[in-house]
């Protein structure tokens, strides 16, 4: 069932993007950062894949993907702030967001404050609605965008190379990507911290 799903959903990101170019990476990423779940997994190799054929440039297309989050993603700010939470419950199921991935989202933003909406853009299912609750918290919405835009960057890079460099072999691992993507947000994470932490060093 999940296979047959994920062949659906890659029909549909292939024809978007195809049809549309850098718009149609725009709003595929879009619609994936606005709580529904339209795999980024899907989107963004494909995308590189397109890189490999000459059709896209790597930077617009990656420009393309990150502004598409922080459209998305401000959207669902947005739909916290005016709606609330009453409105998730009353009609989140029409956009599928469930329930449960919604409280855990919530969970980890009251526990960890904002900085949950930048590591949340690198993470599976959070990213998808970590906006949700950072409106309903009405948090700072120049601070959430930024913060939006410095996850999705990064995250965006890595798959659109992904799929560059697998070039027409790019869906050989789509099955697996939802699976992966915990450990290359770990890694991505990793990487940033320690960026920071070297800035810091070089400040004293």
């Amino acid at each position: 069932m999940l296979e047959g799903l994920l062949i659906q959903l890659g029909e549909f990101v292939v024809q978007l993007i195809s049809s549309l170019g850098y718009f149609g990476v725009f709003l595929a990423m879009a619609i994936e950062s606005a709580c529904i779940p339209l795999p980024s997994e899907i989107i963004l190799p494909f995308t590189g894949y397109m890189v490999y054929l000459g059709h896209f440039d790597f930077w617009t297309a990656t420009l393309a993907a990150t502004l598409g989050n922080l459209f998305g993603g401000v959207a669902a700010y947005y739909i916290g702030v005016r709606g609330g939470r009453p409105f998730i419950q009353r009609y989140g199921h029409y956009f599928f967001i469930k329930e449960k991935e919604l409280r855990w989202t919530e969970r980890l933003f009251n526990k960890h404050g904002e900085v949950t909406v930048l590591v949340g853009r690198m993470l599976p299912i959070i990213r998808t609605f970590i906006s949700l609750p950072a409106g309903i918290a009405k948090m700072n919405p120049v601070k959430m965008a930024v913060y939006t835009v410095l996850g999705s960057l990064p995250w965006c890079m890595f798959l659109i190379i992904v799929g560059e460099k697998l070039g027409a072999n790019w869906n050989s691992l789509k099955p697996l990507f939802h699976r992966m993507d915990l450990l290359i947000g770990i890694l991505i994470l990793i990487g940033i911290s320690y960026w920071f932490l070297k800035q810091r060093k070089q400040k004293r």
